[in-house]
């Protein structure tokens, strides 16, 4: 019996898919179409086991579906414009270009020594000329149906970085990418405008049938819809001035506008310096604006973090009863969301009680619970008797209305009938209206950096903001760049020189380039059309292949990568590029992979088990049944090289078995159930268990359950070779089996 050699095995296996084409897509349109994809990777080294991982997954999901006699489209590329490659050019005196493209073939080399099924005809890399065309095109497309805006406003900015980043790229504070401290700064960027998507993002979660639910929650919760009233508040004029304006306000809470005891703006606020300047409250206001200045709104909006405050002087009028409102500037009030000002109601809201407690300001209670004390005294007042109260903290639960005018005596609480009633008073007195809101806020795709797609525009004296003639695409980055002296795009004469394409003039060609995401953001699309030059893709392309049917990724890219993709499906399909809503049917966010401390493996920890440590020893195959079969995919797991060890032996068993079956069988021979002895059987059922227990399990992606199955094949395989001879034995079942193994 030939031993197993794995070194010998898989690269002769491996070299005739390759000359026969045994992994490209044949868009036969007889066959059902399966279209299987794993997040590409960012080539900033070799893959290391969280890619194995992710990659093994998705390559026997691939292979399961071919088998079954699907047209499987199964591609790789790299995500490969970003910071590392730019950092690490900076560091070694190269270039990124150089670098990354020096990872990718690195890279490319242990996907095929691993033997994954992909078509590599259909490649995508990120910063190659032909793709990032595609990228600038789209831009323009969107340009031109008014997605696209450019815009001063406050942004999150990342001194380590020296770049802006989105919202979404913020986390409690921190940059996503290098965790340093982000801080606020007004600057003129450009943004998608992915809010315009806001309600149909969404609503269409609910189309996701195949999604885990964590992530669609983490999505629901990131947009962030929320249903209330803007209410108009009246400004009083300062003293010997005709400054009288409105400032509206959102609120998810209405019915406790009686309860409103001071008024709020954030730091950001545009209001705040026309309101203190030249009197006696500004040096303590702009004092409290540098301080927040130093902070991140995600910091400062903490509901546990101390709040600060200062008065400015001035008051609102509140339009439901006419009370004049002191109005301050609060640390806790961040301009991201609603109006940037916010009626304070301290009695209904923790952080406006705190802040009312150290400030000394009014605690009026306007909404009860029956078994609060104050209630026997309230109940049904409508007039104020009670200007604060002694509790220890506010009532946030929904109550009976009191001190509340006419109002008094509704139940509270949102979407309660006291809502609907001031509501509509507001409105018939021009004071407010019914208004929903949502947290998701605009893609903000500035970046500050030289690696990354140049936004198409051009900047003219004359002519405004001018954009660049689809027939001068691809803006491609200048390759002479001296980024280890620290210079950037917006000081290279040789990229930014230009002629406006309207009247010709000398004009400044934009310097900025693209969030990193707004290439992952629609590369799933190119794959079915690589080699298109006349458009990204083809509408017929993008019709036989998407929706992406089996889609495997990390959960950390819930918000940033699946949100923004999912924008740019929509808007594509606005432009009549496709014709599907939702870009990814199923997802499949596999577990981490952790080492034997429990800390998740990682280049930056220097715990990473790099793949060559099995395969050098054991081979792919061995490395591959050993990841599937630790651990559901969904499920994080520790590195265990004795699970390696025990594939590895469990493959040798099987290869011996295999061989001995193959040797008994015949595939010439008529397979015959009638014929079979007793022990026969139990293998034949076995089989049949097997085939039935692998389909199931493979649909739900329960691959370690699955393996599990073919043990059992196994062992009764084993079992039937012990029990038998060789004559005895039927030459169709062994062969069947021997190939149901394998």
């Amino acid at each position: 019996m030939k031993e197993y050699n794995p070194h010998e095995i898989e690269p002769r296996w491996q070299k005739v898919w390759a000359e026969t084409g045994a992994h490209k897509a044949t868009e036969d349109t007889s066959k059902p179409k399966r279209y299987v994809l794993e997040m590409f990777p960012y080539p900033s080294g070799d893959i290391h086991m969280g890619h194995v991982r992710n990659y093994t997954i998705g390559d026997v999901t691939a292979r399961y579906y071919a088998m079954r006699g699907y047209d499987v489209l199964h591609p790789m590329g790299w995500d490969a414009f970003g910071l590392p490659a730019e950092n690490a050019a900076i560091k070694h005196n190269s270039h990124p270009a150089k670098w990354t493209y020096a990872n990718i073939e690195t890279q490319k080399a242990s996907f095929k020594r691993m033997g994954f099924s992909y078509d590599w005809d259909r490649t995508v890399v990120a910063c190659d000329p032909e793709y990032y065309r595609w990228g600038q095109w789209i831009f323009l497309q969107m340009y031109k149906r008014g997605l696209v805006e450019r815009r001063n406003s406050p942004v999150n900015w990342c001194p380590n970085c020296k770049t802006v980043l989105a919202n979404e790229q913020v986390t409690e504070g921190e940059c996503w990418r290098c965790h340093g401290a982000v801080e606020k700064r007004d600057l003129t960027q450009w943004y998608y405008k992915i809010t315009d998507y806001a309600q149909e993002l969404l609503d269409d979660l609910d189309q996701l049938k195949g999604w885990p639910d964590p992530v669609k929650q983490m999505q629901a919760n990131w947009i962030g819809r929320s249903e209330g009233a803007e209410v108009d508040f009246e400004l009083i004029p300062a003293e010997g001035k005709d400054d009288g304006q409105t400032i509206t306000v959102f609120t998810t809470r209405p019915d406790t506008l009686f309860g409103c005891s001071f008024f709020l703006l954030a730091p950001e606020s545009p209001l705040v310096h026309d309101l203190v300047c030249g009197t006696e409250y500004e040096a303590e206001v702009m004092a409290l604006v540098e301080g927040a200045a130093k902070v991140s709104a995600v910091e400062r909006a903490q509901g546990d973090r101390e709040k600060h405050g200062a008065f400015t002087g001035r008051y609102v009028i509140n339009p439901v009863n006419g009370e004049k409102v002191p109005v301050w500037v609060a640390d806790y009030i961040v301009a991201d969301y609603g109006t940037g000002a916010v009626m304070a109601v301290p009695c209904g809201d923790q952080r406006d009680f705190e802040f009312a407690r150290k400030y000394d300001l009014p605690i009026i209670p306007i909404i009860l619970g029956e078994d609060d004390p104050l209630y026997p005294e309230l109940n049904g007042v409508q007039e104020r008797k009670v200007t604060t109260v002694d509790w220890e903290k506010s009532y946030e639960a929904e109550g009976v209305l009191v001190q509340s005018g006419k109002y008094t005596g509704m139940v509270g609480g949102k979407h309660s009938p006291a809502v609907d009633a001031i509501i509509g008073d507001l409105e018939a007195q021009g004071k407010g209206k019914k208004s929903v809101q949502f947290r998701l806020r605009d893609w903000l795709i500035s970046r500050q950096r030289y690696w990354g797609n140049p936004i198409p525009a051009i900047h003219c004296e004359h002519c405004g903001i001018v954009p660049v003639p689809e027939d001068q695409l691809p803006v491609t980055l200048p390759e002479n760049l001296d980024l280890g002296a620290g210079e950037t795009l917006a000081e290279c004469k040789e990229f930014y020189e230009t002629t406006c394409p309207v009247c010709g003039r000398p004009a400044k060609r934009e310097t900025d380039t693209m969030d990193t995401f707004t290439c992952s953001s629609w590369y799933y699309l190119r794959y079915t059309d690589p080699h298109n030059t006349e458009l990204p893709f083809s509408r017929e392309a993008a019709d036989r292949w998407m929706p992406v049917d089996n889609y495997i990724g990390g959960i950390e890219h819930a918000i940033l990568h699946l949100l923004y993709s999912r924008f740019f499906t929509k808007a594509l399909r606005d432009l009549g590029l496709l014709s599907v809503d939702e870009p990814f049917t199923n997802l499949l966010c596999q577990g981490m992979v952790k080492d034997e401390n429990g800390d998740t493996m990682s280049k930056s920890k220097g715990n990473v088990v790099p793949p060559s440590s099995v395969i050098e020893p054991y081979g792919a195959d061995t490395m591959r049944l050993a990841i599937l079969f630790i651990a559901p995919p969904e499920k994080d797991f520790d590195w265990d090289p004795k699970a390696v060890e025990g594939a590895n032996r469990f493959i040798k068993r099987a290869w011996r078995i295999v061989w001995q079956l193959v040797q008994s069988g015949d595939a010439n021979v008529a397979f015959d159930k009638s014929v079979l002895g007793e022990t026969a059987m139990k293998l034949y059922r076995e089989r049949h268990r097997t085939i039935a227990k692998c389909t199931e399990d493979f649909d739900r992606g329960q691959f370690n359950t699955a393996i599990s199955a073919v043990m059992e094949l196994v062992n009764a395989a084993s079992a039937y070779l012990n029990a038998t001879e060789g004559a005895d034995r039927d030459k169709a079942l062994c062969y069947g089996v021997a190939k149901d193994i394998v």
